[in-house]
C-alpha cells in the first residue's frame, strides 16, 4: 500500500512539471573542482615544486543529459581530473595561466562535442625553498603563502582563450597615514571623525587581459602585485597618506592600468579589517593612557571596498 502511495505521489509530481515546449536550457555545465596537484621538476639533485588546486567546467554541444537522462556525451567528471595529472605529467604545470590554457586547449581538442572549456588553477601553500647561512635548499621547502595566485581561462571551440588572473587573502596593516573625516552624517550616524587610524585589509584583485601578446604572466603577476603593495604603503621613510579606502583601491587600479598595457581591466575588494584602540579611560587610573599603543583587533561587522576599473574603448594601447 505504501509503494502504491509512494508511486502514485511521484506520478503526480511529474504531471506538474511544465512541458518541455515550454521551456529551454540557456546555459550549463558541469566539471570536477578540488582538484590537488603537486608536480616536482628535478634537474638532478635540484628539485622544484608546485602546488595547484585545479577546477574544470566543460560545456557540451546538446542537453540531451538533461533533458534525457542521455549521458552518451558527457565526459565523466572523473575523466576530467585524470586529465589533469596526465596533462601535467605530459606538459609540465608552468604558471597557472599556461596550465589553464594547455587544458582548455586539450579538453576542446580530444572531445569535439565539448564546446567550451572553463579551467581554474589556484596555487597553494606557498612553497619556499629553505635557506640556511645564505645556502639554497636543494630540495626542501617550507610554506609561507603570502596570499592565493590563481588564473580562469575560459575558451570557446575556434576562438582564442580568455584570460583572468588575481590574488586573493593578501593581507595588510599600516599604523597610520589612514584617516576618514568629512563623510555623509544622517540620525543614524554614530561614527566619528578619524584624523589618524590604523588601516588593514585583507585584499583581493582580479584582471583581465585583452591581448595575449608577449604577456610573461609569472612577472606579470608580480608586478601587479608590487603595485597594489606600493600604492597602499607609500615610500618606505615617507609613506603616503590614505584619505579613503576607495582612493587607494582607484589608485592601486590606475596604476597598474598604467603599467601593463595588456590589461584591459581590473577589479579590487577591500574589506575593512578594524583594530580600535582600547579606551584605558575606563580605568580611571592616571597612570593608564590612551597613547595608540592597545588595539582591539575587531574582524565582524566589517565595511567592505570595490570597484572595477575598464580602459575606455577609445583608448590607445
Amino acid at each position: 500500500m505504501e509503494f502504491v502511495i509512494e508511486f502514485i505521489s511521484k506520478f503526480t509530481e511529474m504531471a506538474a512539471m511544465i512541458p518541455d515546449s515550454q521551456v529551454k536550457i540557456t546555459t550549463s555545465s558541469y566539471g570536477k573542482t578540488g582538484v590537488k596537484l603537486l608536480y616536482v621538476r628535478r634537474q638532478g639533485d635540484w628539485h622544484d615544486i608546485t602546488e595547484y588546486e585545479v577546477s574544470t567546467l566543460l560545456e557540451l554541444n546538446d542537453h540531451k543529459d538533461y533533458i534525457r537522462g542521455d549521458n552518451s556525451s558527457v565526459v565523466p567528471t572523473d575523466t576530467q581530473k585524470n586529465t589533469v595529472y596526465v596533462v601535467a605529467q605530459k606538459y609540465g604545470v608552468g604558471c597557472p595561466e599556461v596550465f589553464a590554457m594547455t587544458l582548455c586547449r586539450h579538453f576542446l581538442s580530444t572531445y569535439s562535442h565539448v564546446v567550451s572549456a572553463r579551467v581554474r588553477v589556484e596555487t597553494v601553500n606557498g612553497w619556499t625553498r629553505m635557506t640556511k647561512e645564505g645556502s639554497q635548499h636543494r630540495h626542501a621547502f617550507i610554506s609561507s603563502p603570502k596570499c592565493t595566485r590563481y588564473a580562469e581561462v575560459f575558451q570557446k571551440r575556434n576562438r582564442d582563450p580568455e584570460v583572468a588572473a588575481g590574488l586573493s587573502g593578501l593581507r595588510v596593516l599600516k599604523t597610520t597615514q589612514s584617516s576618514f573625516v568629512d563623510f555623509h552624517r544622517c540620525p543614524n550616524t554614530t561614527l566619528p571623525d578619524a584624523e589618524d587610524r590604523i588601516l588593514s585589509t585583507v585584499i583581493s584583485a582580479e584582471w583581465k587581459y585583452s591581448d595575449l601578446t608577449g604577456v610573461d604572466y609569472c612577472a606579470t603577476w608580480e608586478l601587479v602585485q608590487d603595485a597594489i603593495l606600493d600604492t597602499f604603503a607609500g615610500p618606505p621613510v615617507t609613506g603616503i597618506a590614505s584619505p579613503s579606502v576607495q582612493l587607494t583601491l582607484y589608485d592601486s587600479e590606475r596604476l597598474v592600468l598604467g603599467k601593463v598595457k595588456q590589461i584591459s581591466e581590473m577589479k579590487m575588494s577591500l574589506p575593512n579589517v578594524h583594530y580600535f584602540e582600547f579606551d584605558m579611560g575606563r580605568f580611571h587610573n592616571p597612570a593608564l593612557q590612551n597613547t595608540k599603543n592597545v588595539f582591539l583587533p575587531t574582524d565582524k561587522p566589517s565595511g567592505i571596498i570595490q570597484a572595477t576599473l575598464r580602459r575606455n574603448q577609445l583608448s590607445k594601447l
